[in-house]
């Protein structure tokens, strides 16, 4: 923690990290019984009121018939306990991250729980989301739904772990632990004048370049027919293919306030991305070398990304 972090912070802090130590249990290790909490239910509590009324109308009544059931329905109450917990013991969390998140929608977060023996009914939460999944076959998997509001690197919420199998008298809880992070992109904005400026100008589509020797299945369309009837050789028009268009997308360039103008230069980056065009990025205090295909797309919008707040901190 930094030196000049407040009271209350380092509170929060040492809470967390007592916490993680003594409750939660970390990705990626099989959750132990002493991290598995045991919480009674509404119907869990009822069942109890039940078994406690019984037996103390069996007491009072000396009725054997009251002592049965009292003592039969505890000794249910009993095994769905010990069922319950046995469900959790021993399963294997792990996480799947998304690998596109764009500010302002969802991603969707893989989970992957692993044990040796099938499980039944066990539920997942994460910061509201809910899933619920099996495990089949020594793997069961889910994916959970999670807001994506702002842009940059963001923490995701702890995991957990419960399962109310078989009668939903306890809920059986184990809190998972993890360090995992999300880069998160700015939400695409599409704009009528793209804020670029272009590094050179290529060919129109369509300009003639020459003639060539007739090939079999060429389009009667592209035949120079004139030739033909001045020489009596049959060629084939070609075309030039422009070439693809050289740009960079500057911040500077952009209107608005630092995420609109983020917003905006995200959505070029995806549209110059599909058109094939080869494209650089200049932001404050970062030049980021003209490039094409997924691996500048990517560097492009991790960039966009981890930009600060304020324009001020990236020269720093």
């Amino acid at each position: 923690m930094a030196a000049g972090a407040t009271p209350s912070a380092r509170r929060r802090e040492r809470l967390r990290r007592w916490w993680r130590r003594r409750l939660a249990t970390p990705l990626e290790a099989p959750l132990p019984q002493r991290r598995l909490f045991l919480i009674p239910t509404r119907f869990g509590l009822g069942w109890a009121a039940l078994v406690i009324v019984l037996l103390l109308f069996g007491i009072n009544y000396q009725n054997n018939l009251a002592y049965v059931l009292a003592f039969w329905l505890f000794s249910i109450g009993v095994v769905a306990l010990l069922r319950g917990w046995l469900n959790l013991l021993g399963v294997t969390p792990a996480l799947r991250l998304p690998r596109e998140a764009f500010a302002g929608g969802e991603v969707r977060l893989g989970v992957v729980l692993r044990a040796r023996r099938p499980r039944t009914a066990l539920d997942l939460h994460c910061d509201g989301a809910c899933g619920r999944l099996d495990i089949v076959d020594g793997v069961g998997e889910a994916e959970l739904a999670l807001p994506t509001p702002r842009r940059g690197l963001v923490g995701l919420p702890w995991l957990r772990v419960e399962t109310r199998w078989p009668l939903g008298l306890v809920r059986v809880v184990a809190w998972v632990s993890h360090d995992a992070e999300l880069l998160v992109w700015p939400r695409p904005l599409e704009e009528d004048e793209p804020a670029v400026r272009h590094g050179g100008v290529g060919l129109e589509a369509g300009d003639f370049a020459g003639l060539r020797r007739f090939h079999s299945g060429d389009s009667p369309g592209q035949v120079a027919w004139k030739q033909w009837s001045r020489t009596g050789v049959l060629a084939t028009k070609v075309f030039s293919v422009p070439p693809r268009r050289q740009l960079w997308l500057d911040y500077d360039a952009c209107r608005g306030d630092p995420e609109r103008r983020l917003s905006v230069l995200c959505g070029r980056v995806l549209a110059h991305h599909r058109a094939g065009d080869r494209y650089g990025l200049r932001l404050p205090g970062l030049t980021l070398a003209q490039g094409e295909g997924d691996s500048q797309r990517r560097r492009a919008l991790d960039a966009l990304a981890r930009f600060p707040a304020t324009p001020r901190e990236a020269g720093r």
